[in-house]
């Protein structure tokens, strides 16, 4: 089987896409971690090992591919298809059809829920709520508790949600996330705790998840070492695209999917982080080496595709 369609990468993309992918049904690998710059080619390149890794015989319905946005995600997706079609010609399109498993934390994150929803005591039929509707329940509660009317004006719903939402994607005690990101909000610690206390319970009752709740639910079913077994078993290869922007909360689902490391790819730019407001941690990137040491692989896509050779050197100087 020929493989041409590598043959427009350079060397060091070629390494990610060739990693662990030695033959038919190979075993899932150990970790690789590609550092890719700005206009390095990493959607090309990551498209190329979805791609290499079907053309090679890994079942398409047992690859997790997990994109910031689900746009990210159907625009790789057709990628893989265009990059397999050079190997497999019509055939591609069926196979690429299975690569079911492509989407975002939160989209992936409902879906499992909803699959395992009776094993973890939750209605399947749970309604999503956005930011907006959760911002509209927080301050509903917000009201009900008398919140709304103190001497001293309380944080608006806007800032509740966020100070919430944090500490879930965070992993961090309440008193930690109002010490460091929120410090004008502090003397209302007490009252804070109880306001989620008290919005959690109103989200249970009308069967509502909000999407940081899809997050908190599928790592807390992975916290289970039998269900972690079971859905990190259903993928022999993992990928995570734009692993900069992927706060604590989704390196520990990661983590939990394949502890070992074995068929995990992630895919980021540590000079890139630019989500911290949504407290996502450039420290995934930095701390994965060590997670996974020494069997981690690390890859540097250097060369860069974009700006003319004039601009790169003007920017390095």
């Amino acid at each position: 089987m020929t493989a041409t369609y590598l043959e427009t990468l350079n060397p060091e993309q070629r390494r990610a896409v060739e990693h662990g992918v030695q033959k038919k049904n190979a075993a899932p690998v150990a970790a690789l971690l590609v550092i890719a710059g700005a206009g390095s080619g990493k959607t090309n390149t990551v498209a190329h090992r979805v791609a290499h890794l079907i053309v090679n015989g890994i079942d398409p319905r047992r690859i997790l591919l997990m994109t910031f946005s689900r746009r990210a995600a159907a625009e790789m997706t057709r990628r893989v298809e265009r990059i397999a079609r050079q190997v497999m010609g019509s055939s591609a399109d069926v196979i690429t059809e299975a690569l079911t498993w492509a989407g975002t934390f939160h989209g992936i994150g409902a879906r499992l829920l909803r699959e395992y929803a009776d094993q973890i005591g939750i209605d399947p039929a749970f309604t999503i709520h956005d930011r907006e509707d959760s911002a509209d329940l927080m301050n509903l509660v917000r009201q009900e508790r008398g919140l709304s009317k103190m001497e001293s004006r309380f944080p608006t719903k806007a800032t509740c949600l966020a100070i919430y939402s944090r500490c879930i994607n965070a992993e961090l005690a309440i008193e930690d996330v109002l010490g460091t990101t929120f410090p004008w909000c502090s003397t209302w610690t007490a009252e804070l705790r109880e306001l989620f206390a008290a919005y959690v319970e109103a989200k249970q009752r009308q069967n509502v998840l909000d999407y940081d709740d899809l997050l908190l639910y599928w790592a807390q079913t992975l916290s289970d070492p039998g269900l972690a077994d079971e859905i990190g078993g259903r993928f022999d290869h993992v990928l995570v695209d734009e692993y900069q922007d992927t706060n604590r909360l989704q390196a520990t689902i990661i983590l939990a999917l394949k502890p070992d490391g074995h068929g995990l790819t992630v895919v980021g730019d540590d000079a890139q982080s630019i989500y911290s407001f949504r407290a996502a941690t450039v420290r995934n990137i930095l701390d994965f080496p060590a997670q996974f040491s020494p069997a981690a692989e690390i890859i540097r896509l250097e060369r860069n595709y974009r700006p003319t050779e004039a601009i790169l050197r003007a920017a390095n100087a």
